[in-house]
This record gives C-alpha cells, structure tokens and sequence, in this order.
C-alpha cells in the first residue's frame, strides 16, 4: 500500500484483490479527506486544539465523568504504553475483549493513534470463538478485563504463536502510572486499515471486515451529520458492544465528532438501560427493538423525559414497538438498516421526515437501489436485493465471500426491500429468509410485526418449515408475556389474531412456545438455530392447521 504507515503489512496483504472491492464514492465534500489522517487527531484532539476540553466526553455507570482532556491524556499514556513496554509496531493488530467502559474506549482510541489495527471482540465469546479470531487476524497482544481472561487464556492455548494478554484492571494501571501523556498520533495513511470487525454471527461463522481510517470519519460525516444531527450539549447511551460497529458508531465515534459526551455502561440490560436513563439524563439513545420494547413494559412516566432522539437497528423495528414508543415518549424511533461491511447505518430517516414502518431513505452520501436475481435495476413498488454503495463498503480479510458481496461495484447486503415512489425503502426479510408457501412469498418479519403487536406476545421469531403439501409453511416460536399460558388455546388466539391483522394466508400454520429465542450478543435473532431447533423437532409444544 502506497504511501502506508503500516510496518506490519498484514492487512494490505490479506485485503482482496481490488477488481472486487465495491466501488466507493464519496460524493459530498465533508468526505474529502486529505491523504494522510489519523480519525483520533479528528475525533478527539482537534478539540483540545479548539478550546473544547473540560467538556464532558466519556462517562462511566457510576456517573464518573472524564473529560476530553482527561481522555486525551489517558488515551496518550496507553498509546506510549502500546508502543513502548508493548513493542506495538504500526499495523499489529491488538485484540480488545471487555464490555464497555470509558477505559475501553480509551484503549480502543490509543490503538488506533498509535497506528494499530483494534479487533475488538464481544465479551460473551467463549474460548474455541476467541480461538478463530485469534487465528484469523493473526493477534499477538490483547486487552482483556479481569474477569474474562479465563476463555482468552484458553483460546491462546489452542493456537499456535504467542499473545501478549494484558489485564485491564492492575496491570494496565500500573503501565500507566509512568507512561507520558502526550504521543504524537502516527502519520497513518487515510486507507490504512485501523478495524477489522468481525460479523455477528447471525447465518454461522464470521467474517472478518477491514475498515481505514477514512472510513471511520466518513460514517460522522455521512449519518452522523445528515441524519442523526447531534450537537456538543447531547449525552448518548446505547446498549450495543464497541465491538459491534452499530456501537462503535453510536455511542463512541458519533458523539465525539459532535464534542458530545456518551455513557458507557459495563451493564446494559434493559433494566440497565432504563435506570442510567433516569439516572444519567441522556438525549441520544441507541439499541435494538428488543430493547425498546422490553423497556417500554417497565417505564414509568417520565422516565426517558431527557431523550430527544432515539435510533433503532440491529434488526427490523416492528411498527408496534414503533408506535407503543411514540405513544409513551412521544418520540419517533429513527429505525436505519446498516453492516459490519458497510461500518454503520446507510439507510435511515432524521426524525422529522421518519415514515412508520419503512427503514428511511439512503443516507446523504450512499446510493441504495433494488435489484432482481440478475443484478437488473428494479421499478419502485417491486420486491428484490437490496444494492447499497456510497464512502464505506465491504472489504472482507482473505475470504472467498467478498465476491458474494460485492457484485458490479455494488455491496448486496442480503437483504430483501421493497423502494416505494418516494425513495422509501421497506424492508420485507433477509434474502435467505422469505417463506415460499404454497405459491406465496410471505416475508417472515411481517407475520413477526403482526404476532408482536398482540398484547400476550413478548418476543418472536418466525422462520419456513418443510411441509409436503405447501412446500413450506410459517412456523412461530413465541415467548409469551408474563400472565398467559401457552396451549392450543393461545395458538387458535394468535394464528386468528393475524389473520385479522395481514392477508390470511401469511398466518403461522405452527406455533411453538419457548422461553427464550437464540440471539447475538448485538441482540440478532439467530434464524438459523432456530431452523436447527424445528429439524430436531424442538421446542414444543406446536399445532399444525390446513
């Protein structure tokens, strides 16, 4: 790689071949970038050169608030640290294994002005997935919080070649304590490669997705800009791991952009979430629907007063949690679609222009469109893939899948939409996830919207099931809210209740009740165990009808 900082050239080494990269535009003039950019100079010091620095940026669960001096100089003694006891050269990768904190974000940020590449990993991994990563992105040195060395330790132990584990609590303390605070950021190219992130995990094993510098910038000042609008005075807080890059972009790149603060919780159930809501006063919220709508159950008046905007994603936002929300908050939930591959959210709405039930419009400095199964663009109205291009795309780490993503410089994200007059995009199902049955397409998040939008119904994930006569038919695995009892009763119940709501034959011809549904960490449904769970003929009990 021309003009690279890199020492360690790994990551240039294992980028594919550039006649399958997605072809990246950037369109608007904030996305102009110079040749050369460190995103830390960017996001954090520039506004220390601005006069910025007793304002508020990283605070803790206990209401501890750090500075943005503060963190710049606690971000500089872990860079001189990374670079100086650590022996970080420019280009190593360095693992980050903790749930999230402000210290964590400082040493997510000192990685990458030190010129490091952060694969951050999601702390309820155990040892054989930890194994893969460690393999895969060729890591020799990681952070890890006191209580969760066990699994990296053992992960270590199953692959060959040293890691350097560095305990966050004492020991990083300690490497501190006489490190300098000020580091000079590393002159890192705009394209060096600063995060490889690894996808959740929703359809098997992960990928590894390689993000620059530049890119880091180009979501701020793409969605951050243009659709979200924070401010300096705001206080994000979010549910979503850093490791997840709908986290890394809600509640640590996003907020310092704008010279905001953002809340870090260690802890973010949505018992969690709701008390630092209380608590802490935020104004910028993001977190999945499941949240949201667990949330909502629990609130009492008044209890997200300091909330102006909330953001949704991580998987479709069902219209009744929409509308249950803007009834009880009287707030619009911003709903986006976005990608590990793609870094964050491409398509979305500001609050102002939000349509219920439709995901939004492109983001100002993406294209998106939908195509057929040839790769032809489709009219508005039609049914297809989902093609998305703009600052960001897919870049997968030696993986055969890249040409699977991107096809004639567009990134097909999986995704089924619909694009109505208006440029409106409408999600329908993950690509693989529409049910055939009996000659219809029936788009399994819509039954799902459906069954979540009857007071007895908690959760729900719906997935097809080979049947002899339909081909497939609609299965449901529902958790039902405290209060009712499943059997063939709620069953009747629930399939009349959505033939009531949607067309009669979308209704789930077999329900099971469980007790809890397969997720990520990030909050996915994970629809494959669930198609695991029905070939094993588990859970029960379940009820066919004709």
């Amino acid at each position: 790689m021309s003009g690279s900082a890199h020492e360690d050239t790994f990551a240039a080494e294992n980028l594919p071949p550039q006649a399958l990269w997605p072809d990246r535009r950037f369109t608007l003039p904030e996305l102009q970038y110079p040749d050369r950019v460190n995103a830390v100079s960017e996001l954090l010091d520039g506004h220390l050169a601005r006069g910025h620095g007793q304002a508020p940026c990283l605070i803790g669960q206990d209401g501890q608030v750090w500075s943005y001096a503060e963190t710049a100089k606690a971000v500089n003694r872990i860079a001189n640290v990374l670079t100086g006891t650590l022996g970080l050269k420019p280009g190593n990768r360095v693992l980050l294994r903790a749930p999230n904190s402000p210290l964590l974000a400082a040493i997510y940020l000192a990685i990458l002005k030190a010129g490091g590449i952060v694969v951050a990993t999601m702390p309820m991994l155990r040892a054989r997935e930890l194994a893969y990563i460690l393999a895969k992105a060729r890591i020799s040195l990681a952070f890890c919080a006191s209580g969760l060395v066990d699994d990296l330790a053992r992960a270590r132990d199953l692959e060959p070649g040293p890691v350097r584990i560095v305990d966050m609590g004492a020991e990083l303390s300690a490497l501190m304590a006489s490190a300098s605070d000020a580091f000079k950021a590393c002159d890192t190219a705009a394209e060096d490669i600063c995060l490889i992130g690894f996808t959740s995990g929703t359809t098997g094993e992960p990928k590894a997705t390689m993000h620059a510098h530049r890119d880091l910038l180009a979501i701020c000042d793409s969605y951050g800009r243009h659709v979200l609008k924070a401010a300096a005075s705001d206080r994000f807080i979010g549910s979503p791991p850093l490791a997840f890059t709908f986290g890394l972009g809600g509640l640590v790149l996003f907020p310092l952009r704008a010279g905001a603060a953002t809340i870090l919780l260690e802890r973010a159930s949505p018992d969690d979430l709701l008390g630092a809501m209380v608590a802490l006063k935020p104004t910028i919220c993001f977190t999945a629907p499941t949240a949201y709508r667990a949330i909502l159950g629990k609130m009492q008046p008044g209890a997200a007063a300091s909330l102006r905007i909330c953001v949704s994603a991580g998987e479709a936002l069902p219209l009744a949690t929409f509308e249950a929300w803007k009834a009880a908050t009287g707030i619009s939930i911003q709903d986006g679609i976005g990608a590990t591959e793609m870094l964050h959210i491409f398509i979305s709405a500001t609050v102002e222009a939000v349509r219920p039930g439709a995901t939004g419009k492109a983001v100002p400095g993406f294209e998106a469109k939908v195509i057929d199964q040839q790769g032809r663009d489709l009219p508005p109205g039609s049914i297809g893939r989902l093609a998305v291009r703009g600052p960001t795309g897919c870049r997968y780490m030696a993986d055969s899948r890249q040409s699977v993503y991107v096809q004639d410089g567009w990134n097909i994200t999986g995704d089924t939409y619909l694009m109505d007059e208006d440029g409106y995009f409408w999600y329908q199902a993950r690509s693989d996830d529409m049910i055939i049955s009996a000659g219809y397409n029936i788009a399994g998040p819509e039954v799902e919207a459906s069954l979540l939008s009857h007071p007895a119904v908690g959760e729900c994930g719906v997935i097809g099931v080979a049947d002899e006569e339909r081909g497939m038919i609609v299965k449901a695995f529902i958790v039902l809210r405290e209060g009712h009892a499943p059997g063939e009763a709620m069953v009747k119940l629930l399939q009349d209740h959505v033939k009531a709501d949607i067309a009669a034959y979308k209704y789930p011809r077999a329900i099971a009740f469980v007790s809890s549904l397969p997720r990520t960490e990030t909050g996915k449904l994970q629809r494959f165990q669930l198609r695991s769970m029905a070939n094993a003929g588990q859970p029960g009990p379940s009820r066919s009808a004709s």
